[in-house]
């Protein structure tokens, strides 16, 4: 049986496209393995910073050195943005942009079954040709154009195999694509085109297969996840907060989970959700990116919201949810012209908030953008910046360590993982609370269970410490408090 590996780089977004895909192999009758052991290697590439690019770069070169035989297929934001970077790296047999990204899987098939002649393609998956008219870089076929016609998968795979040891046991659920925001630092709408919604009826179905399935807790992701529904026309116009409440109310999923929303995007609707639902069947875990705490740089960077549109809805979901919130943020440092004062300004904006932690970003110019040009106009010195982030970690593991410290003695909902090797040889098992925080229990327990856990303390890392209590069992329909 041929087989493939998928290495998976960058967002929740991007994950979910690679699990998308690597469902959609299994179903046509591939095998998973490890990438020295593989027929074809897919890099599910990220470009958001010029280090992602590096890694990218840096895994082909390695899978190729361990598996020369393996064929390679780059695929994702890198392969969008720059295909002729890829093209003629050793081992790589085609770079299949996001704007053919449908048809990766068929792609992919293709290539496993090119020695096999025998082998049929299975009714789900027809041959395909390269609309680019055969458009080729050393041995590798190009698919990557401007259009963005085929950039949706329009269905991921759900069933059991998405539950078997080995595949997370909460998948990402994409359900937006592309991005019109247009922040000038971002390349995201070059590389991943305009805002794209997945159908209500689609969403509802992969929800309810997951479900069935065994599935237990369910996160819905995209590239800008609040705009789900605003690109549908007329009366079939839709919005998230609607969504969400539909697979809450017409669904028997156990727990479903909001991955990053921008600040503007939780409306009235969405936050009155976390009243409703949050500690029963939506996680009380809201992430919205900030980027920066200085009213100024919000603007040179395009952003659609102001340090004190950011603090209100952190406010109002606090009001609703109460202090069990994980509020985590996104945060740039070393934006263009970004001062010392402006620094500061973050750092009082951040002190100022309860946040449960932070992802930490220094800037990376991406070539097209308007930042590009400031870059080369006002550059934050690379001391400066080193400075910047080492004040911010040390302010972010305080910030996680006040945030979680706060749950000692305390029952939490959880969700069994599957577990790391050297965790379960400790005779230890690894979980995530409902509130999004990692959590080792004492004995060993399959992964997909929803506990009840009572924390005693925090290890060395910071994760939490505890055990197991109890497993739940979650009713749907209307929202009952948390236990």
């Amino acid at each position: 049986m041929p087989g493939f590996h998928i290495e998976h780089f960058g967002c929740r977004a991007a994950r979910a496209d690679g699990e998308a895909v690597s469902g959609r192999l299994r179903a046509a009758g591939l095998a998973e393995s490890k990438s020295a052991a593989a027929d074809v290697v897919v890099v599910n590439t990220c470009s958001v910073t010029a280090e992602a690019d590096r890694a990218a770069r840096a895994f082909i070169r390695r899978a190729h050195r361990l598996n020369p035989e393996a064929k390679i297929v780059v695929t994702g934001c890198y392969a969008q943005r720059a295909p002729h970077e890829l093209v003629g790296m050793d081992g790589v047999a085609a770079v299949v942009g996001n704007s053919y990204k449908a048809l990766a899987p068929q792609i992919i098939f293709d290539l496993t079954q090119a020695e096999r002649k025998t082998a049929p393609l299975p009714p789900a998956l027809v041959p395909v040709q390269s609309l680019l008219n055969g458009s080729k870089g050393a041995d590798a076929q190009v698919w990557v154009d401007d259009r963005f016609a085929h950039s949706f998968l329009e269905e991921a795979y759900f069933g059991e195999a998405q539950l078997a040891p080995g595949v997370q046991t909460r998948p990402n659920l994409k359900i937006q694509e592309g991005c019109g925001n247009r922040c000038t630092f971002c390349v995201i709408p070059f590389t991943r085109g305009p805002s794209k919604s997945l159908p209500a009826a689609s969403v509802m179905r992969q929800a309810e297969g997951f479900t069935a399935a065994g599935g237990k807790e369910l996160v819905l992701s995209g590239i800008n996840l609040g705009r789900w529904g605003r690109d549908f026309s007329g009366s079939e116009r839709e919005t998230l907060s609607a969504l969400v409440r539909a697979i809450l109310e017409r669904t028997p999923l156990p727990r479903l989970r909001l991955s990053s929303i921008e600040p503007m995007d939780w409306d009235d609707e969405l936050i009155g959700l976390m009243r409703d639902f949050g500690g029963t069947r939506l996680a009380r875990h809201a992430h919205l990116p900030l980027q920066s705490g200085s009213d100024a740089v919000l603007r040179r960077m395009h952003r659609r919201y102001r340090p004190w549109h950011y603090a209100e809805k952190v406010a109002a979901l606090l009001r609703v949810v109460g202090p069990d919130l994980t509020l985590g943020a996104d945060v740039m440092v070393g934006f263009p012209g970004e001062t010392e004062i402006e620094f500061e300004e973050t750092l009082a904006f951040i002190r100022a908030l309860p946040f449960g932690y932070l992802h930490l970003f220094p800037f990376s110019p991406r070539p097209g953008t308007r930042a590009w040009a400031l870059h080369a106009e006002s550059p934050v010195p690379q001391a400066a910046v080193e400075e910047r982030m080492a004040t911010l970690r040390t302010l972010a593991a305080e910030r996680s360590h006040t945030h979680r410290s706060r749950f000692i003695a305390s029952d939490l909902a959880a969700i069994t993982l599957h577990t790391p090797e050297a965790l379960s040889t400790q005779g230890r098992t690894a979980a995530l609370t409902e509130n999004f925080l990692p959590v080792d229990l004492d004995g060993r327990l399959p992964a997909n269970r929803l506990l009840r856990v009572r924390v005693t303390g925090l290890n060395a890392k910071g994760a939490l410490e505890g055990c197991a209590r109890t497993e739940t069992q979650v009713q749907y329909g209307a929202a009952t408090p948390p236990g």
